[in-house]
């Protein structure tokens, strides 16, 4: 465990992974090499070294925003103000989870589930409602459907032998008047 802290601890940080560890490295030795050429007598080059870092995006770990925060420092102490000093950037989100390991106060403190259950409760008394109303609402449909005097689906069968019976019941009633009309004729002839 010590050496796996040894290898991911860069600049008094400990990374989570490898790869930042490595990157870290690799600031630090930008870092130092930017310490051998810089010159702490001109606050311009400082202000230059510090503008370039940052457009060039050379340093995104802690261990080199710290040393631009250094830097940014030093041109505030040389008489150049903090508005018009360019802010540092941070190329990383914090808002979320934790990879791997949470505090043990989050461990301990277990979320109400109350609250989903009376959620949930009521979703399935609206769905229960609307299913009622549903089923009611079919009823009335097929109440109506069979209740019409139009042929539909429902009443077709009884719609067609209404309507037969009625032609049928017509015909005879013709004929029977024929039949008398037929009748009277022989009779006065």
């Amino acid at each position: 465990m010590d050496s796996e802290k040894n290898t991911l601890s860069v600049g008094g940080f400990l990374f989570y992974t490898e790869k930042d560890a490595q990157l870290a490295r690799a600031e630090e030795q930008r870092i130092a090499y930017l310490e051998e050429r810089i010159n702490y007598d001109s606050p311009d080059s400082i202000r230059y070294i510090y503008e370039k870092t940052i457009e060039e995006r050379l340093f995104r770990t802690p261990v080199g925003l710290r040393y631009l925060e250094k830097l940014k420092g030093y041109l505030m102490t040389h008489g150049i103000e903090e508005e018009h000093i360019r802010e540092i950037p941070l190329y990383t989100t914090f808002d979320g989870e934790l990879r791997g390991h949470t505090s043990p106060a989050r461990e301990r403190v277990v979320p109400s589930k109350r609250k989903d259950r009376d959620m949930e409760k009521a979703r399935f008394t609206i769905s229960v409602i609307l299913n009622v109303m549903l089923a009611f609402a079919i009823a009335a449909m097929f109440f109506i459907s069979y209740v019409s005097d139009q042929p539909n689906i429902v009443n077709y069968e009884r719609a067609i032998t209404d309507k037969y019976a009625s032609w049928e019941q017509e015909l005879t009633q013709r004929e029977e008047a024929v039949r008398e009309k037929e009748r009277e004729l022989k009779l006065s002839e």
